[in-house]
């Protein structure tokens, strides 16, 4: 694997990490429930108006290209359901419980449940040193987050770790529509949980910010989580869900850099070993190389693509020669053999 393959991941979880400092500064004027919501709405909102300007520049229709198909609504709309309601929501009630310290070393669960469930339940393939480099990349992550004398765990541990494992299936799910518009899948999602949320957080009678602060609410949202999650779906197209989930896991690593420079403060010596054991991880993952003869079952299904080994198909229309371009095409079965990764033209089973 390339770091340029990662970089997507990568940037996502540059992008997110650098959300939660900057929220952090919004929580005192925004009441949590609330801000949850106006950051999702911030994403979507940001992410349609971005749309909609790409399809001004291209001299496209404002829906011309642009939808998802049918059969794939159910996953979107579950992903939204638990990675966009009830994954805040029971994040929210678990903070009001648990300690910050206990809170962010249950979160780095996420990375662990999302691998778990994209190698058990949908059999995507992992070999010895793509297990090794998550196992170091969540154990720098526990060491990022702990505070030693933080405090117990509570009952609401257990909530927090119901909201990592709606945003493990919520990533699993999004892994199924990962092969449309990224922006398009982001900002639906951004806008669907963004309403529910502030929907929510208003009938609970909680107040309305100041204009000040919700427009900082939508500006961090649309960076922190509408740019983010549009190259997280990206690197779920091109990286599986498992190795994508392991990249943006050092997020909080990010998040602490940006601390550091917003709030001055040498790091202690646990900071300098989280961020080597995640180095160690990225590095085990950037250094894969899976090969093997495979067949490529008929699949067909609508992407940007370039005509490459895998896309060699004629067209039903007039064609300009640009690439890349994206329309409905089908492929028909394949067996060779090159280096590749569980992207969704590769969800093939493994004799080993």
């Amino acid at each position: 694997m390339s770091i340029r393959s990662a970089t997507p991941a990568l940037a996502a979880a540059l992008l997110f990490g650098a959300s939660t400092p900057l929220a952090k500064t919004l929580v005192g004027d925004v009441a949590p429930l609330m801000l949850a919501g106006l950051l999702y709405l911030g994403s979507g909102l940001g992410l349609c108006l971005l749309l909609a300007l790409r399809q001004w520049w291209r001299g496209a229709g404002l829906l011309q290209g642009l939808g998802i198909p049918r059969a794939e609504l159910p996953w979107l709309l579950g992903a939204i359901v638990f990675g966009g309601v009830l994954g805040p929501a029971l994040l929210m009630l678990g903070l009001a419980q648990t300690s910050g310290a206990s809170a962010a070393l249950l979160l780095n669960v996420e990375a662990v449940l999302t691998a778990v469930i994209a190698w058990l339940v949908f059999k995507e393939n992992a070999d010895r040193q793509i297990v090794l480099g998550m196992v170091v990349i969540v154990l720098g992550g526990v060491l990022l987050s702990w505070e030693p004398g933080g405090g117990s765990f509570s009952g609401g541990a257990l909530l927090i770790l119901g909201a990592c494992l709606c945003w493990a299936i919520d990533n699993n799910l999004t892994r199924k529509v990962s092969s449309n518009d990224a922006m398009l899948v982001a900002g639906l999602k951004g806008l669907l949980a963004g309403l529910g949320n502030t929907v929510i957080a208003w009938a609970s009678g909680m107040a309305w910010p100041s204009p000040a602060a919700v427009a900082a609410s939508l500006v961090v949202g649309f960076f922190g989580y509408g740019l983010s999650l549009s190259l997280f779906v990206v690197a779920l197209r091109t990286l599986g869900t498992a190795r994508t989930g392991a990249y943006f896991s050092v997020a909080p690593l990010f998040g602490v850099l940006i601390s550091m420079a917003l709030w001055p403060e040498l790091p202690g010596p646990l900071f300098w070993m989280a961020a080597a054991l995640m180095a160690l991880g990225v590095w085990l993952h950037v250094r894969e190389r899976h090969e093997h003869e495979h067949t490529h079952a008929p699949l067909a299904h609508s992407h940007r693509h370039r005509h490459d080994e895998h896309h060699q198909h004629t067209h039903s229309f007039a064609w300009d020669g640009v690439q890349p371009h994206s329309h409905f095409h089908r492929h028909e079965v394949l067996t060779h053999k090159h280096p590749h990764y569980p992207d969704i033209h590769h969800q093939h089973a493994h004799r080993h």
